[in-house]
């Protein structure tokens, strides 16, 4: 018996094996439909998936065998991967010098014939065989081997999937967890910088109180800078820590919403705004739902309508429907508008379009973010429809 010889790249061959995560998993239907195939096609009683690591051949598929490997050195398809342009076929193993006096040729399971389509991988190295075995010699047609050459290529497209599939796998959990740690240390860092923020606002107010006849105009006027930059940062550090903490929010049960009720909750929250008209359009009573998602959602799109409104009295109408899988929502009012060119870039967090708002306080960029992620992230969709000076309708969707 000979023993095959390891592959002229054999370091670089099993590391491309070891890749696909294939090695020791489950059987499964792709591989051995494409076995049973091949040995229907070429008559023979035996066909296997036959991957060959640094010990043994491990089958992915055995059809018509019961072993699930065998040892390295007495694998014909070890010797197959050394010529990987060619089908190798052994017609009669028992007066093959290489193979006569095999383990696997003169006791169970006394293989005779065999044809091996080594299988090659993306790099161009051998990974391992689909092969035909028989207890008695064969010799295969032209269009069997044709056959098994494009079953051997099935194989290949079978296992490239599965490794794109897992290297897909891996790169979104790793940025999955990025975003985590992204969003952790959004936290952590907005949260630490309160403490310190607070103090400065505090000492800033102080000292226009206690001192404010011993300040000139210009120093009165740096004071009310220190308290209008400070405010705006405190905003800007709650909206981080809303974004960080809405992922939870989304955890909590869904439950019954009374749609009148609910208008009375968030008419009560504006009731300082004497000017404001909010009214509800809906052929529907009840929802059951995410409640804390969709009201942060719902407070967050009417306080934008009532800060980024030109007129005197502003009117704001929700409109509730469903459908068999989401509700659909649109909170509709009577402002400045949006122009077409930036209604896709409110969305974007950190992303400030236009200057002040109708109390003279620029907005942060995080508002309508937080809104698309809460929305997003319950299987539903944003967008916005608008003209400037018309008004805007925000239209957004719940799963059920």
């Amino acid at each position: 018996m000979l023993k095959p010889e390891e592959h002229e790249k054999e370091r670089e061959r099993l590391k491309d094996l070891v890749s696909y995560s294939i090695l020791d998993t489950l059987s499964e239907t792709d591989y051995d439909d494409i076995t049973a195939i091949a040995a229907g096609i070429c008559g023979t009683e035996i066909s296997l998936i036959s991957l060959i690591d640094n010990k043994r051949q491990w089958f992915k598929s055995h059809h018509g065998l019961d072993v699930t490997e065998t040892p390295k050195e007495y694998a014909f398809c070890a010797h197959a991967i050394n010529d990987p342009k060619n089908i190798f076929t052994v017609q009669d193993a028992r007066i093959d010098e290489r193979f006569h006096d095999n383990p696997l040729v003169t006791s169970d399971p006394s293989l005779v014939f065999y044809a091996g389509v080594p299988l090659i991988s993306d790099n161009g190295l051998p990974l391992g065989t689909l092969c035909v075995i028989d207890h008695k010699p064969r010799l295969l047609s032209q269009s069997q081997l044709q056959s098994l050459r494009a079953l051997g290529r099935q194989v290949m497209n079978i296992l490239n999937l599965r490794k794109t599939k897992l290297t897909l796998e891996k790169a979104s959990a790793d940025l999955e967890e990025k975003n985590l740690e992204l969003e952790r240390f959004a936290f952590v860092a907005a949260h630490d910088l309160k403490s310190p923020l607070n103090g400065i606002i505090g000492l800033s107010q102080l000292l226009s109180e206690n001192y404010n006849s011993q300040v000139d105009n210009e120093g009165k006027e740096m004071l009310s800078l220190i308290a209008k930059s400070s405010e705006n940062l405190k905003k800007l550090i709650d909206g981080l820590l809303d974004y960080s903490r809405y992922e939870n929010v989304l955890k909590e049960n869904k439950s019954q919403i009374n749609l009148n009720s609910l208008l009375d909750e968030l008419t009560g929250l504006f009731v300082y705004e004497h000017n404001l008209t909010l009214k509800l359009e809906s052929s529907i009573t009840n929802i059951e739902m995410n409640r804390a998602a969709l009201e942060q959602v719902l407070i967050n799109l009417i306080t934008n309508s009532i800060k980024y409104n030109d007129k005197k009295n502003v009117e704001i109408e929700i409109g509730v429907s469903e459908s068999a899988t989401h509700y659909e929502f649109y909170v509709q009012d009577n402002g400045l508008g949006i122009a077409l060119e930036n209604q896709e870039k409110i969305f974007e967090i950190f992303k400030v379009i236009g200057n002040e708002d109708r109390f003279g306080i620029k907005g942060n960029g995080i508002g309508l973010a937080t809104v698309k992620k809460v929305i997003e992230n319950s299987g539903g969709s944003i967008k916005v429809e608008s003209e400037p000076t018309k008004g805007a309708r925000f239209i957004f969707t719940f799963e059920k």
